[in-house]
């Protein structure tokens, strides 16, 4: 991977101080370590952006349902899980 890009940020200095003597007790230059954070960073915020999505669509579907006229009335359901929980329950 071509690291052409330079970042460059603001801290404090006892910050960088601390950031960067604990990178060197790893034996890891600070700049990997700040790689690596950043990954982890953006992983997070698009696993949280596809959670998002899934919810947006799952109720979006809801709506749909209900408009059209094919939901099923909240006690319907209710019934039908509570026979689900009692045989699950009952296998544990």
């Amino acid at each position: 991977m071509s690291k052409a890009a330079v970042f460059t940020m603001k801290l404090e200095p006892a910050l960088r101080d601390e950031f960067m003597a604990a990178a060197e007790q790893c034996h890891r230059p600070a700049s990997q370590v700040v790689r690596e954070l950043m990954r982890e960073f953006v992983k997070r915020q698009q696993e949280r952006q596809d959670h998002s999505d899934l919810l947006h669509r799952k109720v979006d579907a809801a709506r749909r349902s209900v408009a059209s006229g094919s939901g099923e009335p909240n006690d319907s359901v209710e019934a039908r899980f509570a026979v689900r929980r009692s045989l699950v329950d009952r296998l544990a």
